[in-house]
């Protein structure tokens, strides 16, 4: 026992570590997007069903030898990929569909052991079912869940905040190593036992020990299937309009895992009686959540009853799960089938969806495949819970599911009515729509909108059209800084063209030279607002990765540049590191000034201007506005201008009002190879 156990913790230890080691590894080569996360997890559950269905296969093979060799020498193979250090040959500054880069890159660097460690479990478990009288297989499936969720908690608590990403996976492919030996071992030793046949019951046959129907069958796909597209909707719902950051990625997966551990370790924990009210309640806040995506609330309230919801879905689906489990002979194709579930909601969410849907459409449709499953797996215990007589319960409940489903669909025709352009691609969801205020009509306003962040607006009204407002407003940092910069013609660079803003600063003689990753983006800011039409200076635009296309370019000699690009409310942190400001800098003049957009919802990016700042001798002046209650052209913003100190002492006029950065706390300088932006949440 203590061999097979060993053997499941440590795969399941390592297939969860290496998920947000190299998610995190390619973040940045693609953008920084959320996007990211969702196409890994779509590799990783494909990888995972690829991998149950070698088991299921492996084990019905004849003679429990050539089992144990086929699977060692796979394990031999393996080795020869290690260490699982993506190739930088894939980063690219194109913009064309990444997602199959993505998959490709996945499949080269860690496929092999990936596939190998997902076989593990469920090939061990039947391996144990069949040399064990009486065994529990069963208890190995929780053993290798509790592994994996103390590998996704230990990552952003332990790893990432101690160890640079590098070292993160030549340790991890040190630990693999280790793994194959055991696991070799355990295989060969298996293979030596002597094979026992399951008794019979003392009645002779029981309907447990019957092969599933293809009803059965069904319903662990549902339930399987469910819980996979709430797992990936909860966190692109997060990762998008909060940041793309392991701990948002880890958080929901952690109490997917932790229902997993419950139902099928301690399936008493689980009670109908408990969970059907709290189910209800789970799918109505969340639906309540969609509809009122834009309401005020604590950014760590919403990640904890988005993680609470997200368990009480989970613990249902995986309960009835453990529920519906057959008899040990035919684990491993409920395994199969449970897996193909959790790869059918992946591949909804990270592939079909962004390339069929115009907007975020998967959280609802999942909210509705989980309600609907539900109630067929609860009917018959509802309608006797209600005291009901057959007909009427199911009359009810009937009503009660299609209440909930009409509701959903109102909220995905509240996702686009009113909105003149809905757009989605790889890179999130676009939205423009007109504002109007009847109290004031001045008020009139274009809005451009990524997920449900506000990136931008236009006055329509004539007097103001040409104006900078929002973030941008004269007022503001960048404001200061362009006003301070008007000398002769200047040539200003930006990361992000948003609806295009500051183009409203340029003048006759000026050249910008605009950065940005989404065609969309550029697409929309030309057809729907006229910022790019109406400045009198030359414009550029470089559609690419802005930070993977300065690394190629020669100095650009820039007066100013602006970084302003976000996903979402998201901060691409490979825009925000040491490298990156070094790459900046070289792109400016002697003189030149550095401006970055720190305004954000949940982050507080000061500690890692500071430290980027003092890393390269420079000063940080950082300005918080906040406009008065009658000004409706400007937002409440933060900028932050980082320059060298003779260039801060030529312009007094930049350090009125400022705040100059200085180290407040201990804070690790973020490099490529480093950050850790659970440190920064607010």
């Amino acid at each position: 026992m203590l061999f097979y156990a060993l053997t499941i913790f440590l795969s399941a230890f390592l297939l969860f570590e290496v998920q947000p080691i190299i998610a995190k590894t390619i973040l940045p080569w693609f953008g920084g997007t959320s996007a990211v996360w969702s196409t890994c997890m779509l590799f990783f559950q494909v990888a995972l069903l690829l991998g149950y269905l070698y088991a299921h296969w492996l084990h019905r093979m004849p003679g429990a030898r050539k089992q144990a060799a086929a699977h060692i020498a796979l394990l031999a193979a393996s080795l020869a990929t290690l260490p699982v250090l993506p190739n930088p040959a894939w980063k690219s500054a194109g913009v064309a569909q990444p997602s199959l880069r993505i998959l490709a890159l996945l499949a080269v660097t860690v496929g092999l052991p990936y596939f190998l460690l997902s076989s593990t479990s469920p090939l061990l478990q039947a391996w144990y079912a069949r040399n064990h009288k009486g065994g529990l297989p069963y208890r190995l499936f929780a053993l290798s869940n509790f592994a994996s969720m103390l590998a996704l908690l230990s990552y952003p608590l332990l790893i990432e905040p101690n160890l640079p990403t590098k070292t993160q996976g030549l340790m991890w492919s040190a630990a693999y190593i280790c793994f194959a030996v055991v696991c070799g071992a355990t295989a060969w030793r298996a293979s030596g036992q002597p094979l026992t046949v399951q008794a019979a019951a003392p009645d002779g046959p029981q309907p447990w020990d019957s092969e599933p129907g293809w009803a059965v069958r069904l319903l662990w796909l549902g339930l399987a299937a469910s819980a996979s597209v709430l797992l990936l909707a909860v966190t692109t719902h997060l990762t998008q309009d909060v940041a793309a950051i392991p701990f948002l990625w880890l958080l929901p997966l952690s109490v997917y895992l932790l229902s997993f551990i419950i139902c099928f370790e301690a399936p008493q924990f689980y009670r109908r009686v408990v969970f059907v009210p709290l189910l209800a309640a789970a799918l109505l806040f969340m639906a309540y959540r969609l509809w009122w995506n834009h309401a005020a609330m604590p950014i760590r309230l919403v990640i904890f009853l988005l993680a609470v919801a997200l368990f009480v879905c989970s613990m249902v689906c995986h309960g009835e799960l453990a529920r519906l489990k057959p008899h040990p002979r035919y684990l491993t194709g409920f395994y199969v089938i449970v897996s193909l579930g959790g790869a059918m909601g992946g591949l909804f969410v990270g592939l079909v969806a962004p390339n069929l849907f115009r907007a975020y459409y998967e959280f609802p449709i999942g909210l509705a495949l989980c309600a609907t499953v539900a109630c067929l797996v609860f009917a018959k215990e509802l309608w006797r819970l209600a005291g009901l007589r057959k007909g009427w319960g199911m009359a009810a409940l009937a009503l009660a599911l299609s209440g909930y489903l009409w509701f959903l669909v109102g909220i995905m025709h509240r996702m686009v009515k009113g909105y003149l352009v809905v757009e989605r691609n790889f890179y999130g969801q676009l939205r423009v729509r007109d504002i109007f205020d009847p109290g004031n009509q001045e008020a009139a306003v274009r809005r451009f909108v990524h997920g449900v962040i506000n990136h931008g607006e236009q006055s329509l009204r004539e007097e103001h059209r040409r104006e900078p407002i929002t973030y941008f407003c004269a007022a503001s940092g960048i404001g200061r800084l362009m006003r301070a910069n008007a000398g002769s013609p200047r040539r200003i660079g930006i990361l992000g063209l948003g609806c295009g803003t500051l183009a409203a600063y340029g003048r006759a003689g000026d050249t910008l030279r605009i950065y940005e990753i989404n065609p969309l983006v550029l697409d929309i800011a030309r057809n729907q607002f006229s910022y790019l039409r109406d400045t009198p200076a030359r414009v550029e635009v470089a559609i690419g990765d802005g930070r993977l296309l300065l690394d190629a370019e020669d100095s650009q000699q820039f007066d100013i540049l602006v970084m302003d690009a976000f996903s979402g409310d998201s901060v691409p942190v490979h825009l925000i590191t040491r490298e990156a400001f070094q790459t900046y800098f070289r792109h400016l003049k002697p003189h030149g000034i550095l401006a970055v957009n720190i305004s954000n919802t949940y982050l507080n990016l000061e500690p890692v201007m500071e430290r980027a700042a003092n890393a390269l001798d420079k000063v940080a002046l950082t300005y918080h506005y906040e406009p008065a209650d009658e000004d409706f052209l400007c937002f409440s913003c933060s900028w932050t201008l980082i320059m060298d100190r003779a260039t801060s002492a030529a312009h007094p006029e930049l350090r009125k009002d400022a705040k100059e950065l200085r180290p407040e706390r201990p804070f690790r300088v973020w490099t490529d190879d480093f950050s850790n932006m659970y440190s920064i949440l607010k």
